[in-house]
């Protein structure tokens, strides 16, 4: 299973539209998470043309993101493997701790916010932030995420870099 992970995208507030590098890889999406500030539904609608989307409601989305369907806490399971998302996970500091304790059934959790990529481990939990895909702030790309998942593993967790 291919998981193809944005957050931030802040379209039309901040970008006009998706980036067109992104096509190749939504086109080959099983599935895409959007860990907030979508800021329009018409993105996310955009999204589920290519594959079926969860999405977390960010600080940034208004009611009718959360009319699409976007949530607070997104739960699910990925190829077996327990997963949340949320879009804030709060300060730096500590984050692991919280994250872990606020989704202690998980085994990967999505989140955005920052626009700052992580992808880490603690205690056996993927913790993934794939930063964002249209607004790079004070990072050096533009990014998002894959997932590769199989037989109730994370095979591969990856930060993709958009020119």
């Amino acid at each position: 299973m291919r998981v193809l992970v944005l957050s931030d995208t802040h379209i039309p507030d901040f970008a006009k539209r998706l980036p067109a590098g992104l096509v190749p890889h939504l086109r080959s999406a099983d599935l895409i998470l959007h860990a907030g500030d979508v800021t329009s539904p018409s993105v996310l609608s955009e999204l589920a043309s290519y594959a079926p989307v969860h999405a977390a409601l960010g600080n940034g989305d208004g009611p009718d993101v959360a009319a699409w369907g976007a949530r607070e806490e997104v739960r699910l399971s990925l190829n077996g493997i327990p997963t949340a998302m949320v879009h804030i996970s709060g300060p730096a500091k500590s984050r692991e701790r919280r994250l872990l304790r606020r989704f202690p059934e998980a085994r990967i959790i999505v989140f955005g916010h920052s626009h700052i990529p992580w992808n880490a481990e603690e205690n056996g939990v993927l913790l993934f932030n794939p930063g964002s895909p249209t607004w790079k702030r004070r990072q050096p790309h533009p990014t998002f995420g894959v997932l590769t998942l199989e037989d109730g593993r994370v095979i591969d967790a990856s930060v993709i870099e958009l020119p």
